[in-house]
Order: C-alpha cells, then structure tokens, then sequence
C-alpha cells in the first residue's frame, strides 16, 4: 500500500506533522524541494541513513547530505563554521545550494562514509522546511531517484522508483528548478565547485568578494 498526501494546491500542515513524526522515527518519505524530490529520513539515526542507503541502492561510499530548517538547527550538527561560510549561507539559504560543513559528532559516521565534514542545505521550498521543522532534527535527504537513475522532478516518477519500500509520499507538484543544487566547499579560503547547479560559481565569489572588503 503507498500512503499518499497531496500538497499541489493546498498543505494540510496537520497531516505534514504526522509525516514528520514517521521521519523523525527512521521511516523514510519522498517529498518535494526547490531542486528536485528528495527522499529522506532521520539524519541523527545510523539505522535509519542505512535503510535510506539500501531503498535507494545507493553506493555506501557517497555520503548524504542534511537538510535543515534553521541557522541554530546547523550549529547543532556542525562546527568551526567560518565567516565565509557563514556569509555564503546567509546569501543563498534557503535556496539551491549545499555546503560542505566540519561535522560534529552527534552527525552518524554512515551518512558521510566516515569523513569529517557533512553537506548542509536549507530548501527553499515550504513543504520541505515545515518537514524539517516539525521533525525538530535535520533530515538525511538524497534525490528521489534509485542510484544511477535521473533524478525525480515529480511525485510520478519517485513511485515508479520506490512502490512500496517508502512510508510517505508528499506531491508537491513539478520540481520549480528539476536540477540538484549546487555543492561548494571552502577549502584554504577560497571556494571548491563540487557540484554545478542553479547558483553560478560567479553569484558564489561575488558573495565571498563582498565578505572579504
């Protein structure tokens, strides 16, 4: 049986709590972000980032980033966050872009293939952050695609993926951007494109440009 909650005209803000609750236990949802659908559970439980890891057939090696809601969610889970780290997420969150973060130990060694730093995105999307909010703990979230496969730009597509194996799905109608956000790192003071999305490596320097005056 695939439990179904649709948000594509309205967001019934009761029922996306109840939803929370289940992430917030280890069970694992698909729903909707700014980019693309994600699937995610409980980024701060090993058992659950395992079980995400094997339903998306995803390779151990490739860690899994967190979504949050909040700046205080961020520093629950990471340290010795720089001023440029802290003027990219103050220009660009929430909105399409991860940044690679000095973890802290309260984050599980399986969800980052045992390195010391995580990735953190805040989503520009209000399904998403009211998940996070109401779960009170960051969500371990990969796009909503089996490994290898593209990734799903809408509801139809994820259960086409997933059947069964997932305990909620929330549509949320087509993905606003349909491409992963963009993943940075700011190593030696200057910034490292992981990952090309929506925000240019131009839009990232001028930010840094800035900070640096």
């Amino acid at each position: 049986m695939i439990n179904y909650l649709d948000c594509r005209n309205e967001i019934d803000y009761k029922k996306l709590q109840e939803v929370a609750d289940i992430i917030k236990q280890g069970g694992i949802v698909v729903f909707p972000t700014e980019t693309v659908y994600g699937i995610g559970t409980n980024g701060l439980d090993s058992k659950a980032i395992t079980q995400l890891y094997e339903v998306k057939q995803r390779p151990l090696n490739k860690p899994i980033s967190l979504l949050v809601s909040s700046l205080k969610m961020i520093e629950a889970v990471t340290e010795n966050i720089s001023d440029m780290e802290y003027k990219l997420m103050e220009a660009f969150f929430p909105g399409p872009l991860t940044i690679i973060l000095k973890k802290n130990k309260v984050v599980p060694d399986n969800l980052t293939n045992n390195a010391d730093t995580v990735g953190i995105r805040m989503p520009d999307n209000i399904i998403a952050r009211k998940l996070i909010e109401y779960a009170n703990l960051p969500i371990a979230t990969p796009s909503a695609n089996i490994s290898g496969k593209p990734s799903g730009t809408n509801i139809q597509d994820t259960i086409k993926d997933f059947g069964d194996k997932v305990d909620y799905y929330i549509d949320g109608g087509p993905s606003k951007l349909g491409i992963g956000s963009t993943i940075v790192k700011i190593e030696d003071n200057k910034p490292l494109i992981l990952r090309k999305g929506s925000i240019s490596e131009e839009q990232i320097l001028e930010v840094i440009n800035k900070s640096r005056k």
